[in-house]
């Protein structure tokens, strides 16, 4: 097994960079002054991370998927996540990285918005693909915090350099919508082997003894992260995955109540509900009617 760096102070990161460190909290460089990380190791992140790729930058790897690195590529790391490190013999770090630790923006808009940004728990194959005018405006706010951390610390600092991390991420969110867009073919690609991964997990017969599906194993089965695949279900149709599932379970709910050899329990736990008054819940709550009720006005 590849050795195991646990890091969860950003001057740890810098000392393997041989990086100067200039806050603790936080720190920004670009990679091609800095040291490449140690080979075949696997690392394990206490703090946010996001790297600016410029050329190919080596192998990592987090989960069960590699990505090998384009030009104006960013990833994202957050607390708590493991990568593992493969690089080439020939490799050179390049690219830009802004390390931040939670701490760092406690009492800030950031720590009460940073849950919003889903795409630190996207895979490393879903990473954000940048055009030459999106690459430009992302350095240009990683220039604004290296200059802001070069300058004397005072009481305005905190507000300012946590208000330029939460600007970045805003544009982020705007370019991965803009990502979406421009991979409609292969959206259209994946809604299709959602809806046939829906019928097939209804069709098996085994509901009753696997239970409801969830949103990661469909996810899984597609070869997504659940957040990347949530997101790409409600850029695209307005609606999440956990709805679209219960769409599909009313749906057959509406066709099987008309089998009055069945009791509405029956019915429940063949789709899957661990509780029958679970199940009336969601019908009431999507048809207006109870189950009953559903099948005496029908």
């Amino acid at each position: 097994m590849d050795p195991f760096i646990k890091l969860e102070k950003v001057t740890q990161y810098n000392q393997l960079k041989g990086v100067e460190t200039q806050h603790p909290l936080i720190s920004v460089f670009d990679n091609s002054n800095s040291k490449p990380l140690p080979n075949h190791t696997r690392i394990h992140f206490g703090f946010y991370a996001i790297f600016l790729k410029a050329g190919n930058c080596g192998e990592l790897r987090y989960g069960r998927n590699n990505y090998d690195y384009d030009d104006g590529t960013m990833v994202f790391v957050a607390p708590g996540q493991v990568l593992e490190v493969n690089n080439t013999d020939n490799y050179k770090s390049t690219g830009l990285t802004l390390l931040f630790h939670p701490d760092l923006t406690r009492g800030t808009s950031l720590a009460k918005n940073i849950s919003q940004y889903s795409f630190f728990s996207y895979d490393f194959h879903e990473a954000l693909h940048l055009s030459l005018k999106e690459q430009q405006i992302i350095k240009d706010l990683f220039s604004k915090l290296e200059y802001e951390l070069s300058q004397s610390i005072d009481k305005h600092s905190k507000n300012i350099i946590s208000n330029n991390i939460e600007l970045l991420l805003n544009y982020c969110v705007r370019f991965y919508d803009r990502q979406f867009i421009t991979r409609a073919n292969i959206n259209t690609d994946i809604l299709s082997k959602f809806e046939n991964l829906l019928n097939e997990y209804f069709q098996s017969g085994n509901t009753q003894d696997s239970g409801l599906p969830s949103v990661g194993y469909f996810a899984d089965r597609l070869h997504l992260s659940s957040n990347y695949f949530g997101d790409l279900i409600k850029k695209e149709t307005g609606k999440s995955a956990q709805e679209h599932i219960h769409l599909k379970l009313i749906t057959l709910a509406k066709e099987r109540i008309f089998d009055t050899e069945k009791s509405v329990s029956q019915i429940a736990f063949e789709l899957g509900f661990k509780y029958p008054q679970h199940f009336n819940r969601m019908f009431k709550k999507n048809t207006g009617y109870t189950p009953i009720e559903y099948r005496n006005l029908n």
